[in-house]
This record gives C-alpha cells, structure tokens and sequence, in this order.
C-alpha cells in the first residue's frame, strides 16, 4: 500500500513540475525602473508611489517611418523600452512600414510569437519550420488580413506593391528580441570565421568577405 501511495505521489509531483508556467502578477503592475540595475530577468519595479499615467503610454506610432535604407523597412517598437508599464506583462506591439518593394528581412524573435495585421497595401508573409524539413509556409496578405508566426522561428514579410505598406505586429513578450539573419551571420563582433561561413554556405572565402563588409 505504502509504495503505491510512494507510486502515485511520484507521478503527481512529477505532472505538477512538468505543467508548471511563470507565476501570475502578485500585483496590479510592475512599472519597469530604467535608473535601477539590479540583475534580475526583467527590471525592476518602480515604487508604486512614483508611477503615473506616462508610465503607460506612447505617442507617435501614427507617424511613417523612414523606409530609406537599402532594404525598404523600418520598424518602430513599442516595447519595455518605450512603455515602462509593460514590464511583466508579456506584451509588446511595434509598427512596421514598408517601401515599394522593401523587405522586413528573414529574422526570429527568440521570446516571442509574433501576430501581423495589414493595415495599408499588400505582403508577401511567410517562415520557415525547423530542421530538418525546413518547409516555407508563405502567404498573399492584404488590408484586414491577419497571420502568425509562431515563437523562434525564421520568418519575413515583403511589400508586392508599388504603393507603401504599413502593418502593426502584436508580439507576446515585454521583450521579444530579433535576430535579423544576415545581421548576426556576416555583421557579428568579432566576425565569424570565414571558415566557418565559406563551408556553411558552399561559397569561397572572397565572397564571404564581400558580405561581411556590407554589414
């Protein structure tokens, strides 16, 4: 009897450690504090005296940003960094414009799922699922159109219009991070070896140092 109640304990410890998730709020909020540095996942709360309504708010995403640079985008966060009052809530927005033509480059967010919507001209959207199948799931969008792309994984979006295009993104972290492709690979600090990059993608040395030098 004894050890199947040891049994039964076991597997109920074991469930309840593999269902668990981060904690809810303990708090109405937590608005971040940028002047203190204490090493924690996340920053630290402002003292609840202090906090007021510019806490948890933003101004500005009405306005277009600059698409002039070589690959027609721009990209304005709305995140932590930009509200302080999203700290521990898990949420995040940013708006993306797009020149004729210009491409949101293949990048990842490693913290977070990712939900576009079109507000303004149409996108060719897609990602790319994990190894080894590494299939592209791409799509026509348009104006009221909606898609996903789920948390880590390689994805883009182009405009195939000649018109400009505006989409808002909805993402589900404070902080989602990016990691933009061609970014981390030929601009790193240090730079990777060339080594390494000529054998990762079959070409010779010159042409890889012709793409480290555009980054």
């Amino acid at each position: 009897m004894a050890s199947q109640f040891l049994f039964w304990a076991f597997i109920a410890i074991t469930c309840s450690i593999a269902l668990a998730t981060d904690p809810s709020s303990l708090q109405d909020f937590c608005v971040a504090d940028p002047v203190r540095s204490v090493p924690v996942n996340g920053l630290v709360c402002k003292d609840p005296k202090f906090v007021e309504a510019n806490d948890f708010s933003f101004s500005g995403l009405h306005l277009a940003g600059n698409t002039s640079n070589t690959v027609g985008s721009h990209v304005t966060p709305v995140n932590v960094a930009q509200i302080a009052g999203l700290n521990t809530l898990g949420i995040s927005i940013a708006r993306i414009d797009y020149a004729p033509w210009g491409v949101n480059s293949p990048h990842t967010h490693p913290r977070a799922s990712e939900v576009l919507t079109v507000l303004e001209g149409s996108l060719q959207v897609g990602f790319i699922t994990s190894h080894p199948e590494n299939r592209l799931i791409t799509k026509i969008l348009h104006v009221g159109d909606v898609f996903v792309f789920p948390v880590g994984l390689l994805h883009f979006q182009r405009n195939i219009g000649y018109g400009n295009a505006v989409a808002i993104a909805a993402l589900s972290s404070q902080n989602p991070g990016v990691i933009t492709i061609a970014n981390a690979v030929f601009g790193s600090n240090p730079d990777i070896s060339s080594d390494v990059l000529t054998r990762a993608f079959q070409v010779d040395k010159d042409t890889i140092y012709n793409f480290q030098s555009r980054f």
